[in-house]
C-alpha cells in the first residue's frame, strides 16, 4: 500500500466524492431535496465563516455546481475567508456589506440589501457584515466547489492558496453597481444575447431587461458576466397572464425565484405526471439533466427569476452551455433544439394554467395562441396521458 492508502480498506479507496466529504465534515446541516425554500432551511453554526449556514443540495445539481446558505446574525460579521472556487451570492433577506481584499492588497467595500447579486472574484479574501442590529442577513451562495474539490481533492489547495488572479476583479466601478452592456447575435435561431458585465447588481427586481421572444411572447432576459468568471447567471421575466416555453438543458442550473408567484412544471419525456414546484421569493431548485421544465406566472405582476450554473457567456466551459448560449436552448426540438413550442405542448399544461389564474383572478394573455374556450370544455380526464416530446427533425443540439 502507498502512503496515501495506509489504513484504508479497499472499499474506502474507490468511488470517492471529495466535495461531499468536505460538505459533510463542515458541521452544518446538509439538506437534500428537489428544491428548497432557502428562507426556511435550518442553519447551524459554521466555523469556517464564524456565522451560521447549511448546504442546500438538490437532486439535479449535477457534477459542477452546488448551493449553500449563509446566515449572519444582527450586528455580526463573518471571519475573512477565501477559496479557489467561484461564488455568486444572492441576498435573500437583510442588509449588509462585503469587503474584499483584491490582488495587491487593496480593499473594496460595497453595501447590499434584499435581492442584490454579487460575485466574489476567484480566490479573493472577503468578509461579510450584517449592518442591521435587528434582523438576520441570509444569502444564497451558488458555487462551483464540487468542480474544484473533486478535481484537486485537496482542501489546503482550495482554501489556502496564495495565488492571485489579477484579471478577475475587473474595474473598481463594477463593485459599485456599474458595468458594461454587450449584445451578441446568436448563430442558432434569430435572437440576441444581451450581457451585462459587472461584479455587483444592487437590486434585481428593477434591473433593465431585454426582449427574448424566442422563449415566450413578452419574455425578457439579461445575462450576467460576473467577476470575469466561468460560472453563468441570467435573469428572466415572465409577463402577467403568460408563461415560458418548456425546454431542457444540462444539470446544475440553480433557479431562484425573485419576484411574483406561480409554479414550475418538470417532466421527463414519457412521464405520465408532472412534478410541480411553487414559485415565490426564496424558493430554489435545479432541473435534473435533460428534464423539461416550464415556468408559469399566476399573479398580477411580472415574475422574475435568477438562474446560476456552470458556463458563462464568455467562457461556456461545456459544449451544452456553448450551444445554449448560442441559441440552442430556445430552438424547437423539431429543429434539433431543446425547446417545446406552445403549439406542440401537452394540452394539460395550458388547461392547468387557466385553472390556476382563475383562482388568482388574472386574465390569460395566451388567447392568441390557444382556443381556450374549447380547451376548458374538454373533460379533464380526457386530457390525461403520457407526455411525449414532438418528433425530432434534426440533430439534438
Amino acid at each position: 500500500m502507498s502512503v496515501i492508502d495506509k489504513g484504508k480498506t479497499d472499499s474506502e479507496k474507490f468511488l470517492l466524492d471529495p466535495y461531499l466529504s468536505w460538505a459533510n465534515s463542515e458541521g452544518i446541516p446538509v439538506h437534500l431535496d428537489f428544491g428548497h425554500d432557502l428562507l426556511a432551511l435550518k442553519t447551524d453554526k459554521w466555523d469556517r465563516y464564524d456565522a451560521r449556514g447549511c448546504f442546500a443540495h438538490t437532486h439535479g445539481r449535477g457534477d459542477f455546481c452546488a448551493n449553500y446558505v449563509l446566515e449572519v446574525e444582527p450586528g455580526r460579521k463573518t471571519r475573512p475567508v477565501k477559496h479557489l472556487y467561484e461564488a455568486f451570492f444572492f441576498v435573500l433577506a437583510g442588509y449588509g456589506s462585503t469587503t474584499l481584499t483584491l490582488p495587491g492588497g487593496d480593499k473594496q467595500t460595497f453595501e447590499w440589501g434584499p435581492k442584490a447579486l454579487f460575485a466574489i472574484p476567484l480566490n479573493c479574501e472577503y468578509q461579510i457584515f450584517n449592518t442591521s442590529g435587528r434582523e438576520n442577513a441570509r444569502l444564497s451562495c451558488t458555487n462551483d466547489a464540487p468542480l474544484a474539490l473533486n478535481h484537486y481533492h485537496n482542501e489546503e489547495f482550495i482554501f489556502n492558496n496564495p495565488f492571485e488572479f489579477k484579471d478577475r476583479p475587473g474595474s473598481p466601478n463594477q463593485f459599485q453597481g456599474e458595468g458594461e452592456h454587450s449584445a451578441y447575435e446568436r448563430k442558432i435561431g434569430k435572437s440576441t444575447l444581451n450581457v451585462w458585465e459587472t461584479n455587483f447588481v444592487p437590486e434585481l427586481t428593477s434591473f433593465q431587461m431585454y426582449e427574448l421572444e424566442a422563449r415566450g411572447k413578452g419574455s425578457m432576459n439579461v445575462y450576467f458576466q460576473l467577476a470575469n468568471g466561468t460560472m453563468h447567471a441570467h435573469m428572466s421575466q415572465i409577463p402577467v397572464g403568460r408563461y415560458k416555453k418548456a425546454h431542457r438543458h444540462a444539470a446544475g442550473t440553480h433557479v431562484h425565484a425573485i419576484g411574483g408567484e406561480g409554479y414550475s412544471l418538470l417532466w421527463f419525456d414519457g412521464d405520465s405526471e408532472f412534478v410541480e414546484l411553487p414559485w415565490r421569493h426564496g424558493f430554489m431548485y435545479t432541473p435534473p439533466f435533460w428534464m423539461f421544465h416550464q415556468h408559469f406566472n399566476t399573479c398580477e405582476i411580472p415574475a422574475r427569476y435568477l438562474a446560476c450554473s456552470i458556463g458563462s457567456a464568455q467562457y461556456p466551459f461545456i459544449s451544452l452551455r456553448r450551444v445554449s448560449n448560442d441559441g440552442g436552448g430556445s430552438t424547437s426540438v423539431k429543429e434539433g433544439g431543446r425547446q417545446i413550442e406552445y403549439e406542440d405542448q401537452d394540452p394539460r399544461i395550458h388547461r392547468k394554467f387557466l385553472e390556476a389564474i382563475k383562482k388568482t383572478r388574472v386574465d390569460s394573455k395566451m388567447g392568441d395562441i390557444f382556443d381556450e374556450t374549447a380547451l376548458l370544455a374538454v373533460p379533464a380526464d380526457q386530457l390525461t396521458g403520457v407526455i411525449l416530446t414532438p418528433q425530432l427533425k434534426g440533430p439534438a443540439i
